[in-house]
């Protein structure tokens, strides 16, 4: 269980703050995360990390002269916002471009790929990289669907190792890559964390039994045995990651690698080394030359009891990069690097950008838009129990808290902008970061997409039409499906997304008035929703236990469709005193 907190709600912003106050002469805290608080060679490339917090020492432990220039925050086990990678990114920037690296889960996929669309679209080059080096998740055959554990510090230890040798984005990145793609890992888990003021463990594993393969934040593994000896756990690690060799590397006898034997959280150092002591021998007997081996907590998962072992096939320009010298909060190596600090000033935070013109129509027609939020988020927070349910079938149970978290977050900045005088649009997408960075994971991500694209379509200018909001659901499902790769027939939210903005937009150009035409499309909704309860899921965290999901509706369709059918009434009773939205 978690010990000491206060509110389980502000658990991750504390823990943010306490560990820059501990860590001053190398990080400071910036909105979203955190990044170096000693100087950076100016047009260096930025490589930026991140995901959920409850994984240090990553995320922020790893930034630091040598290796990260900045680190990405998201709540626990949940992925940082769009919003909050851009903040980092652009305050780490040192105008060399940027390199946006991070585990390969969905959440981080659609949110470090919305902030490197924004980076780019400002003309700051930036380039992507999930790390994919856990072989318990995925075959061979799809390595790109393999998640990202411990093989996180490879890949971010030689890639900030080549941007502070002064390679370009394209050769950081290449470089990169290379370790990605020569990097394994395989883990266990002997039981599951227990998250600040949750009851019992996110997931159990029986006692005296071990999981195989198991994720980081639980997601299922390949089977479970009984929990073995030290050295019966150091020959289970090494026989699977030298039964799967990387491309390019035709025999072990020779070669040279780099072990990590990572412990999740509750597996201590003492027990770790034991371990290890077998690890050495079994590679030894392979005939693999070990180069600089790390044993200790690197990708943890909160107080989750387990291990995991890593191996990163080297080349001449990978060992080399790996053995450079780093100093960050919680990964040194090698000789000692002076940095000079940051000044006073050059630390200090942007105010907020300033808030666009907006015609009078559109300020009320902002004003309309904040109560249907106000409208969603009552009935977000009503149903988040129900959600949270239908989410747990084959899922994590999180969904119903997820929305509700992000639609909360959406109506406050919603308040705000409003009461300073932003138009429709820009409250929608003021709202828009807002639900994402709150909420984190994959819906968040995607709502903020949505909310974005609708914000953009009707503008500051006007009061929202019929043809603009169409057009604006329209654009939401194309970046939807842009982003999350769901398609119908998925099991997603997508589902409904898509008959939801084909009969809008059907209907609003055959002459129906915005109110006609979003309750006929709501309708549509509905029955999609309910019939999501005959597919099987092939997308998420669901789609392991695709059978267990058969005959229960998938939870982000049935939001999306309790949501568009409240806006529907909404609109109907304000349609009788108003035009528009």
């Amino acid at each position: 269980m978690t010990y000491l907190f206060n509110q389980p709600s502000a658990f991750a912003s504390e823990l943010i703050e306490g560990f820059v106050a501990a860590n001053a002469d190398k990080v400071r805290q910036v909105p979203g995360g955190v990044v170096r608080s000693t100087r950076s060679q100016p047009g260096s490339v930025a490589v930026i990390v991140g995901g959920g917090s409850g994984h240090y020492p990553a995320f922020a432990g790893l930034v630091g002269q040598g290796l990260a220039h900045g680190a990405a925050m998201g709540n626990l086990f949940a992925s940082p916002s769009a919003q909050q990678i851009y903040n980092v990114a652009r305050a780490a920037d040192n105008g060399g471009g940027v390199l946006l690296t991070f585990g390969n889960y969905a959440g981080d996929v659609l949110h470090f790929g919305q902030a490197c669309e924004r980076l780019r679209s400002e003309g700051i080059p930036c380039e992507l990289l999930a790390v994919t080096d856990d072989i318990s998740s995925a075959s061979v055959d799809e390595r790109e669907k393999r998640r990202g554990v411990a093989g996180d510090l490879t890949v971010f230890k030689v890639a900030s190792a080549a941007a502070e040798a002064g390679y370009d984005l394209a050769r950081v990145l290449q470089v990169a890559q290379r370790a990605n793609a020569r990097t394994r890992s395989f883990g266990v888990a002997f039981s599951g964390c227990t998250l600040p003021g949750a009851s019992h463990p996110l997931f159990e594993v029986a006692s005296g039994r071990m999981a195989l393969g198991l994720g980081i934040h639980g997601e299922p593994g390949i089977k479970e045995t009984d929990v073995p000896t030290a050295d019966e756990l150091a020959e289970i690690f090494v026989e699977r990651l030298l039964g799967e060799l990387p491309p390019g590397v035709a025999s072990v006898a020779g070669q040279r690698v780099a072990p990590i034997l990572n412990g999740l959280g509750s597996v201590k150092y003492e027990e770790l080394f034991v371990v290890y002591r077998r690890v050495a021998q079994l590679l030894a007997a392979a005939e693999l030359q070990v180069v600089e081996p790390d044993v200790g907590e690197f990708v943890t998962s909160f107080n989750m009891a387990g291990a995991s072992l890593t191996l990163m096939w080297l080349d001449d320009e990978l060992e080399t990069f790996w053995c450079a010298p780093a100093n960050a909060p919680a990964y040194r190596k090698g000789s000692a690097i002076v940095a000079e600090p940051l000044s006073a000033t050059e630390c200090e935070v942007q105010a907020e950008e300033a808030l666009p013109a907006a015609s009078a129509e559109s300020q009320q027609s902002a004003q309309r838009v904040l109560g249907l939020l106000e409208a969603v988020a009552t009935l977000l927070q009503e149903n988040a129990e129900k959600l949270g349910d239908i989410d747990a079938v084959a899922g994590d149970g999180d969904h119903g808290i997820g929305m509700e978290r992000g639609v909360l977050g959406a109506v406050e900045k919603a308040r705000e902008v409003a009461a300073k005088g932003a138009g429709a649009g820009t409250l929608l997408c003021r709202a828009a970061d807002a639900w994402a960075d709150k909420a984190g994971g994959t819906s968040g991500a995607l709502w903020g997409v949505a909310l974005t694209a609708l914000g953009t379509a009707i503008g500051d200018r006007q009061a929202p039409s019929a043809e603009r909001v169409a057009s604006g659901v329209r654009a939401a499902q194309q970046g939807i499906q842009h982003f999350g790769k769901a398609r119908v027939g998925d099991k997603t939210m997508v589902d409904v997304l898509v008959p939801f903005s084909d009969t809008l937009n059907q209907r609003v150009e055959a002459g129906d008035s915005l109110t006609d035409a979003w309750l006929q499309a709501a309708q549509v909704a509905e029955q999609a929703a309910q019939a999501t309860a005959q597919l099987l899921p092939k997308m998420g965290r669901a789609r392991p236990l695709a059978e267990r999901s058969l005959g229960t509706p998938d939870a982000g369709a049935v939001s999306l469709a309790m949501i568009v059918n409240t806006v529907g009434r909404l609109l109907l009773a304000q349609a009788t005193t108003t035009h528009g939205v």
